[in-house]
């Protein structure tokens, strides 16, 4: 496939099922010149499967700002290159950012070839509101930087969704109840369109008791999505003392902190304040 200027096509590839790659992908895999690889070993048993014997180079994250050069080369010399990732839409968590971004400023056309993303299949099968959501990527692996990424969190933001390891995903449950509170509901969705794709779905000290029950059920892939917070009933449930309190400290201290204070200072639980408080920060 040769033309005045190459084309980049951006293809996504089944994240577990192999029948979800389109005829489109499969089409576009086979008539490119090279295809740029996240892990080469990884995709040729993909690109065997399906028959096709396109050349491959690597693109990851440590390479990829240093290749991206000789790639813009490549692509305007009239060959194309199809982008892809070990599994689902790349960019999305995985390389491709910067090679994009150069080729948008050299004019090279970057062209779409839609299909899986385990962000939008997870959300879509988990029952919680989709209207809006924010998409975080993936977590941070030490504690403190994860749980300050959580508190950073803007309310209103909808349904939040992240990927998580399976090594991981037990600390950042323990992380999403301290800050979030023990009843706030999730979603943990496993092992996307695989043979045991499952949705847990409840609180996140429910999630996290069903977790450490079978430690087989922290293996596989992972999408944890967060529901809104619940809005309180009514102003009228909270002491007017209380909520002077609270909106004063809220005015000096992060709101997790405001909530805490002011649950110590009239013998109340923190978790009615802070839903309190993110729905007065939502006004």
């Amino acid at each position: 496939m040769t033309t005045e200027t190459g084309q980049l096509y951006i293809v996504a590839t089944p994240i577990g099922n192999l029948n979800d790659i389109s005829q489109r992908a499969l089409d576009i895999l086979q008539q490119v010149d090279w295809i740029a690889a996240e892990d080469t070993r990884h995709s040729a048993r993909l690109l065997q499967h399906f028959g096709i014997s396109t050349r491959m180079l690597a693109l990851h994250d440590h390479n990829e700002k240093q290749r991206a050069a000789s790639l813009i080369e490549t692509l305007q010399q009239g060959q194309s290159i199809a982008l892809i990732s070990d599994a689902g839409t790349p960019l999305i968590s995985d390389p491709g950012y910067s090679l994009v971004r150069h080729c948008q400023q050299a004019g090279v056309q970057v062209v779409p070839i839609p299909g899986p993303c385990a962000l939008i299949s997870a959300l879509c099968a988990a029952g919680l509101p989709t209207d809006q959501f924010l998409f975080i990527g993936f977590l941070a692996a030490k504690q403190q930087q994860r749980i300050n990424q959580l508190n950073r969190i803007p309310a209103g933001v909808g349904t939040v969704v992240c990927y998580e390891t399976a090594r991981r995903v037990q600390a950042t449950l323990h992380d999403l109840v301290e800050v979030f509170g023990a009843e706030r509901e999730l979603v943990l969705a496993k092992e996307l369109t695989k043979t045991f794709e499952h949705f847990a779905r409840g609180t996140a000290s429910e999630i996290l008791h069903w977790l450490q029950e079978d430690p087989k059920r922290c293996q596989g892939e992972m999408v944890l999505m967060i529901a809104p917070a619940a809005k309180p009933d009514s102003d009228n449930d909270i002491a007017p003392a209380v909520l002077h309190t609270l909106q004063l400290l809220m005015q000096e201290l992060p709101l997790k902190k405001a909530a805490a204070l002011t649950a110590d200072i009239h013998s109340l639980k923190k978790n009615a304040l802070y839903q309190h408080g993110l729905s007065l920060q939502q006004k």
